[in-house]
């Protein structure tokens, strides 16, 4: 599956925002997700809208998570 090249330069403009603006994010990306996250782990994610409660949920990684993952990475290649 080929991607529009204005679309790629378009994504990796607000991958490089994104990193600029959430440094710490990425630094958790890099260290604990993109480091080798098996099989079983959990995940969880937390998010505090303004004035709200917080919401948490959960994952435990799949084997095809894994698959979409190294895919992912395998698009900044």
């Amino acid at each position: 599956m080929a991607m529009n090249p204005a679309n790629v330069f378009k994504l990796m403009q607000m991958k490089k925002k994104f990193e600029h603006n959430h440094p710490k994010a990425v630094s958790f990306v890099q260290r604990v997700l993109l480091s080798g996250l098996p099989e079983g782990s959990v995940v969880e994610m937390s998010v505090t809208k303004p004035g709200e409660d917080k919401v948490t949920t959960n994952i435990r990684v799949t084997a095809d998570d894994l698959e979409m993952m190294e895919e992912l990475k395998n698009l900044n290649h």
